[in-house]
């Protein structure tokens, strides 16, 4: 099967490194793709948000399957314009994605599909939660306890130009849910938790993701397609009665509270660090999944996952979320990977042989074991052999879960 892969993040490189395993028999391309892409397959310089340039390239390689990994061009219509002409894409519609790119779309799909999520607030008042209406890379949510905090939460969201969104506060873990979605049909992958907040002990700002791990100790097959048969499954359909049906990818972004779960958001496509988590634990043919899902053949497609844990953790430039890091070389990738880790580029580039940043989240290590301890273990041992000069990361990623810690869906 020939493959495009359209992106350049880590989760775009988890995306590839899955679909290139020996027994996916997958040629790949990417556009525009990232040094650690370019090792596993061919780049091509179009960027993820020129649908008419990419368009073209799948037509010129003849590919059977596009993945779009980014929200942006989604959002965008970049599905359409390939869907149009007849390619294959796993991702979906301009109108579908909106239930990413715009918070209020997402509150009146869930209201209409008897989805349980964090009430609507009239006014900002504290406790509550702030959010840009619109796409904001993971940065637009603001947890507000004080008058202090709301303020300084509608002048950051008021920046970004779109509308409000204010929520009431809940409390309780998070947790993620992804689903390969054929517009009817929903296909679970194993559940992920990931850390949203820059430092250590949840502090500091929202980001696009620190790290994550998989699976959920406490939620086993039964939970999630509990979750799945509350939450997945209503919003395909209302998104499907409304002549929006989603094909590609349903990220539930869940709290679990005492008084059961809760949506926080959906995402239009896989979450970036979870994909780095989960991905690794997928057992079956990932590429055939996806291309039924993109065909609308998803019915009695299974993915199994594997035994094990992987736990990811992001490095990025000191200054992030607010600033990134571009050129700084980067040292040691080949020491942490003959360590047994996974390193996923999310933000790098190539200055001739040399290996330098390009972002804010830069790289994400992740590490495999036999439970959440053990991966966490060598992910952690994997960061050592790195000479991130520059580069910071969270020291508790997973430590809960690694201690023992389970989660029920009563929160």
């Amino acid at each position: 099967m020939r493959v495009l892969l359209v992106g350049s993040g880590g989760r775009e490189h988890a995306l590839a490194w899955r679909l290139t395993r020996r027994a996916e028999d997958v040629d790949l391309h990417a556009a525009p793709g990232s040094p650690g892409i370019a090792r596993l397959g061919e780049c091509h310089p179009i960027r993820a948000e020129d649908p008419e340039g990419l368009l073209a390239l799948a037509h010129s390689l003849d590919v059977d399957l596009v993945v779009v990994g980014p929200e942006a061009p989604l959002v965008l219509g970049v599905a359409d314009v390939l869907r149009h002409a007849g390619v294959a894409v796993f991702g979906p519609s301009a109108a579908a994605a909106a239930i990413e790119g715009s918070k209020s779309f997402a509150k009146e799909v869930m209201a209409a599909a008897g989805v349980p999520t964090a009430a609507q607030l009239p006014i900002a008042r504290p406790p509550c939660v702030i959010k840009a209406d619109g796409l904001a890379g993971g940065k637009g949510v603001h947890v507000c306890r004080s008058q202090e905090e709301v303020d300084r939460a509608l002048r950051a969201v008021g920046k970004l130009g779109g509308g409000v969104v204010v929520e009431e506060l809940l409390e309780g873990p998070e947790v993620s849910v992804f689903a390969l979605c054929d517009a009817s049909d929903a296909l679970a992958l194993v559940p992920a938790q990931d850390f949203k907040r820059a430092f250590d002990g949840d502090a500091g700002p929202n980001t696009g993701g620190m790290g994550s791990y998989a699976p959920v100790p406490g939620l086993g097959e039964p939970e999630v397609a509990e979750l799945v048969a509350t939450v997945h499954r209503p919003v395909l359909a209302e998104l499907q009665r409304r002549g929006s049906p989603f094909v590609g990818l349903l990220y539930a972004g869940l709290m679990l509270t005492p008084d059961g779960p809760r949506v926080l958001e959906f995402n239009c496509r896989f979450g970036d660090p979870e994909t780095q988590s989960v991905l690794p634990l997928v057992d079956g043919h990932l590429a055939s999944a996806l291309m039924a899902a993109a065909t609308g053949e998803l019915t009695g497609v299974s993915l199994g996952h594997r035994d094990g844990a992987a736990v990811t953790v992001v490095l990025a430039a000191s200054g992030y979320p607010e600033e990134g890091d571009r050129g700084t070389e980067i040292l040691g990738v080949e020491h942490a990977e003959e360590r047994g880790a996974l390193v996923f580029h999310a933000g790098t580039a190539l200055h001739g042989d040399r290996l330098v940043t390009n972002g804010g989240r830069v790289l994400g290590v992740t590490g495999l074991g036999e439970t959440v301890a053990r991966a966490r273990a060598a992910a952690y041992e994997a960061v050592s052999a790195l000479e991130p000069d520059g580069l910071r990361y969270r020291s508790d990623i997973a430590a809960e879960a690694a201690a023992g810690r389970t989660f029920t869906l009563a929160g």
